[in-house]
């Protein structure tokens, strides 16, 4: 199958390029700096004409939508201003896809959505959980226009792969990444509300890239979160990447005492969350992940 790849060079990206060729297909991506990456073009995804006219020439039978531009410290200082980029790639970029796949000739589309944006509850969310919508929520920022790739990308016959915390090589959790450089500091407290803390579901790199290819290997279409086997809360995952990265162990605070340091979004993000369930990506498209536990990840590195 030809199958172009828009966000080519990104941690996802990075990682897909390679299991989509292990796996036969003949894979183009495209990215707005790439570098000396193999088969990847220089392309902006918010330039729709070149987009365009990249799937009318080369005509690809899938089209995955990988694209975000996510800051390594996302999360501190104007959360809006960090992520409206990514945004515009989630919203204006999908539609510009929808358009590339039809000049393709119909083109599947596969899109990246996020698996910790539900609304707040007890246990794990599966898909039909709805997406934050309340105004007054600071995630809600975050959730508006992943509602809107989702729905894009579902009326074009899609599917919406929901990625978990992502771990691994150039993520916020490598050791280069902030959340990794701030636990090897003992800068990164475990914070909580009324004694609880988020509910992670983490994926590492390599496991999206096998996801993506499942979902290209068939399936219906539909919404499909994409995590590991082992939801953790704060209190749990954050002391073992201390140790992973050889730093202190975390202290605990409560969310108000953090508040005027990480503001509204880092108190929700670090107290609010609720971890995601993965049967339905194991049982509709037959994916497994390879690391079943970020404990096994982290410990690697």
């Amino acid at each position: 199958m030809r199958v172009a790849v828009a966000g080519a060079t990104g941690v996802l990206g990075r990682a897909a390029m390679p299991a989509l060729r292990a796996a036969g297909h003949e894979v183009r991506g495209f990215a707005r700096t790439p570098g000396d990456a193999e088969d990847t073009l220089a392309v902006d995804l918010l330039d729709r004409d070149r987009v365009v006219s990249l799937a009318r020439d080369w005509r690809p039978e899938a089209i995955v939508h990988l694209a975000t531009a996510i800051p390594k410290e996302a999360g501190r200082g104007d959360v809006a201003a960090q992520f409206a980029a990514t945004n515009r790639l989630r919203t204006e970029g999908t539609r510009i896809l929808i358009e590339a796949a039809a000049a393709a000739g119909g083109a599947e589309l596969v899109a990246q959505s996020i698996a910790f944006v539900n609304v707040p509850g007890e246990g794990l969310a599966a898909e039909d959980v709805p997406l934050r919508d309340d105004p007054a929520d600071p995630l809600t920022a975050a959730a508006a226009p992943i509602a809107e790739l989702e729905r894009l990308t579902l009326e074009a016959g899609g599917k919406v792969l929901r990625f978990g915390q992502l771990y691994g090589q150039g993520t916020m959790f490598a050791p280069d990444g902030g959340f990794g450089r701030m636990a090897a500091r003992g800068r990164m407290p475990i914070l909580h509300r009324r004694g609880r803390s988020s509910t992670f579901s983490f994926v590492h790199a390599v496991d999206t890239a096998a996801a993506i290819v499942a979902a290209l290997a068939g399936g219906p279409s539909g919404v499909f979160n994409v995590v590991d086997d082992d939801p953790a809360t704060v209190d749990e995952w954050l002391p073992a990447l201390a140790a992973a990265r050889g730093g202190p162990r975390p202290r605990r605070l409560p969310a108000w005492l953090a508040r005027p340091m990480v503001g509204a979004y880092g108190v929700a993000f670090m107290t609010d969350l609720r971890g995601a369930a993965n049967a339905k990506a194991k049982a509709e498209l037959g994916w497994r992940p390879a690391i079943p536990s970020w404990r096994e990840g982290f410990a690697a590195g």
